[in-house]
């Protein structure tokens, strides 16, 4: 009996590094993650790194761990996806000198360089700020000389772990537009924008598409990965990008991924900024439209590490069912989340309930509070993308793990007033998203996914008076701040 084909998808993302099987209709065969280790750097106030050469035998290990699971295989193809705005630096030999994760921020002390930032919004589609990929350069021309002595060119994070597979260096469109040194209207690096940060074009590598065929594994990585090596590598992109391509959206259509961050984009035909700046324009990861972006930042996370201190033991459904069996809202909160009409991050946050503490406040009733923040967040920046964008459809798409919550479909959908749709591989949406590329690079047929679920809104009078007791917890904490 011959082998079942499989893919291999490879996904850094913000906090782990995850390493999928899947097969080509898209039945998840097998998956591994860990934790994505960063490191302090003490040469700058805000920076952290990772160790390119740690990274890759984690992909190694936990790739053996996948196939496992996935059983008697034949590897046709890998991919990659990862966060947008991380990078590896590459030195003259080709070695992997640093890598520099998205939450990096080494370069802010350089955010003076930018002494136009309307005319590098006009071009890069994102207000300027040090999370992107050129002042991550920056900082490590004017404080790293010894790697600096030694750099070459530098990769998104998929694109350097394609780069490992295959010994091609590349950069792929979607990941090259967070790097503000690529103009996204046009498609192709600015040399105005490297001149913007005392860059040499010469450092910018190959423009590719995502879904080329960069040809068959490097022997010595088959090896290492035991597959066979006749298995091709696949170009990828930028996590949202993936993601967002398991919805099988239409042009127009509104997706909104729940992972670490809430990206919330609007498919486009066209380049469209906003005048007031809020959002983000980048290339999608199908050539034919832009993304128009509003992101309600570090939202996912937040759940995720307050499911560890309140439910460590105990799965989604469980969560689900005490949230369900709370009858009196305890407490609101507001942790931190991102809406495009503020100019100023909320760097405090936490919950409000009454004192003293009532008997009946309960583990439930904080869960209850953070699922609240993210939807009403969410709703807030949507709003802001309609304010760029009209969005008329009665529905938009959710992916992501977060949105396993069948609470927090309900919270969005009400708030929205829209049908909330999932498809059948909303969890794993950038697996799903790694998987259709490769069967595009291949000629292989698209993947059927039909509608999991369409959550219906409700007129909920509650639920309005909450958002606005929300929308008043968030101004108390922008005053303590201030």
């Amino acid at each position: 009996m011959a082998n079942q084909e499989a893919y291999i998808v490879i996904d850094i993302g913000t906090g782990n590094v995850r390493v999928a099987v899947s097969s080509t209709t898209g039945e998840l065969l097998g998956v591994s993650r860990e934790d994505l280790q960063n490191y302090k750097d003490p040469d700058y106030l805000e920076a952290l790194s990772f160790n390119p050469d740690e990274l890759w035998e984690q992909i190694i290990r936990l790739s053996a761990v996948a196939l496992k699971q996935a059983g008697e295989v034949s590897i046709l193809a890998l991919t990659a996806t990862s966060q947008r705005e991380g990078i590896v630096l590459i030195g003259v030999s080709g070695e992997s000198l640093i890598g520099l994760p998205n939450i990096d921020h080494r370069g802010r002390e350089w955010e003076s360089l930018m002494s136009d930032k309307s005319r590098i919004y006009q071009l890069t589609g994102r207000y300027p700020t040090s999370l992107f990929s050129a002042l991550k350069i920056v900082g490590i021309r004017e404080r790293k000389l010894a790697v600096w002595q030694k750099f070459q060119t530098f990769l998104s994070i998929s694109d350097w772990v394609e780069y490992k597979l295959s010994g091609i260096l590349h950069y792929e469109h979607s990941q090259a537009s967070e790097t503000l040194l690529y103009d996204v209207e046009v498609g192709d690096w600015s040399v105005e924008l490297s001149g913007v940060f005392g860059l040499s074009p010469d450092c910018l590598p190959a423009l590719m598409k995502s879904g080329t065929n960069l040809g068959k594994i490097l022997p010595e990585q088959a090896v290492k990965l035991k597959i066979s090596r006749e298995a091709r590598v696949i170009v990828g992109g930028g996590d949202t990008q993936l993601a967002i391509m398991s919805t099988k959206p239409r042009q127009n259509d509104v997706v909104v991924v729940s992972g670490t961050t809430t990206p919330i984009v609007q498919i486009t035909g066209k380049y469209v900024t906003d005048t007031e700046q809020r959002t983000w324009t980048s290339r999608h990861t199908d050539e034919r439209f832009f993304i128009l972006e509003a992101n309600a930042g570090v939202t996912g996370l937040n759940y995720q590490r307050l499911k560890e201190i309140f439910y460590p033991n105990e799965d989604y459904p469980v969560i689900e069912k005490e949230l369900a069996e709370i009858s009196q809202i305890q407490c609101m909160a507001s942790l931190g989340s991102l809406l495009a009409d503020e100019k100023t991050p909320l760097l405090r946050g936490g919950f409000v309930f009454d004192a003293p503490v009532s008997h009946t406040l309960t583990r439930g009733c904080f869960v209850w509070a953070t699922l609240w923040d993210i939807a009403c967040s969410i709703a807030e920046n949507y709003k802001s993308l309609c304010h760029v964008t009209p969005h008329t459809a009665d529905y938009i798409w959710a992916c992501g793990g977060g949105f396993q919550s069948s609470l927090l479909r309900q919270f969005l959908a009400n708030l929205l007033q829209k049908k909330v749709r999932v498809r059948e591989n909303f969890i794993q949406s950038s697996v799903a998203g790694g998987v259709a590329i490769c069967n595009l690079a291949l000629g292989r047929p698209e993947t059927e996914s039909s509608i999991l679920e369409e959550t219906l809104p409700q007129q909920n009078e509650k639920h309005r008076q909450l958002y606005q007791e929300w929308k008043k917890t968030r101004a108390s904490f922008i005053e303590i701040m201030h």
